[in-house]
């Protein structure tokens, strides 16, 4: 792939924000995965709720919604999104054994939100890690990947 075809590069190799302006406002998501896994013993505490910072998964769950909404403060070329929904589902896994973290993003609007799904995936894996990392500093965060994109020019993904 050469320099010019890149979206956020102008002809020149420099960093260029996309202009939007002129594509039609469609309604998007974008549903995002990953996980973060950790010793059976560290699981069982935050099932028990016996985390001295709280509870984890609710914790983690307000984070990631925080921070699908500040994308665009975080990576640097992303646009402000105006997001309709953003949904965070943290599930136990013992068979990881760890956490499943699930993020769905939602806009009506000129470009995606895979970025803002991603985010929030990774915001609430490492939340977890923060709550728990004085029980376990060996946790793993894995496997953040964009697993659904619905909307927009380039239709439908599925990647999974």
């Amino acid at each position: 792939m050469t320099i010019s075809k890149l979206t956020h590069v102008d002809d020149n190799g420099h960093a260029s924000m996309v202009d939007v302006g002129a594509k039609d406002d469609t309604a998007r998501t974008a549903i995002a995965k990953g996980e973060i896994t950790m010793k059976p013993e560290t699981l069982a505490l935050i099932r028990a709720g016996a985390i001295k910072k709280g509870a984890v998964l609710v914790v983690a769950q307000l984070a990631g919604i925080m921070a699908a909404k500040k994308t665009s403060d975080l990576i640097p070329l992303c646009h402000p999104i105006a997001l309709t929904k953003v949904d965070v589902e943290l599930d136990l896994d013992d068979a990881l054994p760890g956490v499943l973290i699930t993020a769905v993003a939602r806009t009506v609007g000129k470009t995606g939100v895979e970025m803002e799904a991603l985010t929030a995936v990774s915001v609430a894996a490492l939340t977890v890690y923060d709550m728990a990392k004085a029980v376990e500093k060996t946790m793993k965060i894995q496997n953040i990947r964009l697993v659904e994109k619905h909307g927009g020019k380039s239709g439908d993904i599925k990647n999974e």
